[in-house]
């Protein structure tokens, strides 16, 4: 049998040492989180069962698309949906129908929310909306924030689970008694639900049940359903009548999103009864990894299948650790690290379909190893 030479070991470190944290992931057999990666064949896959034939959707209408917006009106419990490409259209055009309506051009939201900083502050350059940004940036927006507003604003977006705090979410009494002070008083209530169905077994409702605390609720069909792009936006008919209008002026109105459409009905049925199974994942892995030394996860118990990971060591300390982890065991946590100070480091875990494809032997190991690799840094 071959044996290698020093030389040739000391090549293979080398290379090793060179190899990026994303290289790392992509090579690696067995991937953590996620459904699985966004290749071609995800669309492929969700068109090989439907027939050639079927007339695909024009411009907004068609069987295609009436059919799958009312399946999805009936499960938010909601009167009427419709189908956009994009979540960032379909809230920002909920935003402006709610100001126009109140003749108030403020909005208030989560300092952290996706229209605030990963949006290039459209809602303020496209429809001049002022977005008041409410609480503080590392917790949820409360009741007494709601209450102690001195600015009058059409409506208050509520992120559900706050995705860049972690995934955090607020007591469902409190969700309730925000959504009852909202409508005594006049405001309404938007539901930034991109992740909705993953929260249902941590509050144990439907989503209609939550989604009736809400006037308008927005759904994305590439998150924990993995789809390949769309969303979903529902409420009353003559505020989705309106939403339609805006769809077009915003260049919406392809003349076909049956790829979008075909894929999130697909993904929807084959992923919607898994989401307890996946949020059941979320709290083993997190615990194994509260487990090691230098590590805690955000929130400590997840309540959905999504949490943040968070090392004690910076992003250029922590990198070379990861990548020899994913080559020593085949097994890859993340692709990037994203840095949260001077000596930390972080980044968002989801679980889904690939967890059960990860041999638990195999992660343990690969988790003991890098728990001693962290002390031996640390201490």
């Amino acid at each position: 049998m071959y044996k290698r030479t020093g030389t040739e070991k000391d090549h293979d470190v080398e290379q090793n040492n060179k190899l990026t944290l994303a290289d790392a992931f992509g090579q690696a057999a067995y991937i953590v989180g996620g459904n699985g990666s966004r290749k071609v064949k995800v669309l492929q896959e969700a068109l090989e069962q439907v027939d050639g034939e079927t007339f695909s959707d024009h411009y907004g209408h068609g069987s295609i698309i009436d059919e799958f917006q009312q399946e999805m009106a009936d499960v938010l419990g909601k009167e009427s949906a419709v189908f956009f490409p994009s979540g960032t259209m379909a809230q920002q055009i909920a935003l402006r129908i709610w100001c126009d309506r109140a003749g108030i051009k403020r909005v208030a939201y989560h300092p952290l929310s996706h229209l605030e900083i990963h949006e290039e502050d459209g809602l303020k350059e496209l429809h001049q909306i002022e977005s008041i940004l409410l609480g503080e940036a590392d917790r949820l927006i409360t009741l007494g924030d709601v209450r102690g507003m001195k600015e009058k604003y059409a409506c208050l977006l509520l992120e559900l689970p706050q995705r860049e705090i972690g995934g955090q979410l607020p007591a469902y009494e409190e969700l309730e008694a925000i959504s009852a002070y909202c409508r005594e008083h006049g405001i309404k209530l938007h539901l930034d639900g991109a992740r909705l169905f993953e929260i249902t077994p941590y509050y144990e409702k439907t989503p209609a049940e939550i989604c009736g605390l809400f006037d308008s609720v927005y759904i994305s069909f590439y998150k924990g359903i993995g789809g390949i792009a769309g969303a979903i936006l529902a409420g009353e008919p003559d505020f989705m009548q309106e939403s339609k209008v805006w769809k077009r002026r915003h260049g919406g109105d392809l003349i076909g999103l049956y790829p979008y459409i075909l894929s999130s009905q697909y993904y929807y049925n084959g992923r919607i009864g898994k989401m307890g199974h996946y949020y059941e994942q979320a709290k083993e892995l997190a615990s194994l990894f509260n487990a090691c030394y230098g590590i805690r996860t955000i929130p400590e118990i997840p309540v959905s299948n999504m949490f943040h990971i968070h090392f004690a060591l910076a992003a250029s300390e922590v990198e070379p650790l990861l990548v020899q982890m994913a080559q020593q065991f085949d097994i890859a946590i993340t692709s990037y690290l994203n840095k949260t100070g001077g000596n930390s480091c972080s980044f968002e875990m989801s679980t889904g379909d690939r967890y059960d494809l990860v041999p638990q032997d195999k992660l343990q190991a690969a988790l003991t190893w890098l728990d001693g690799a962290l002390q031996k840094q640390l201490l």
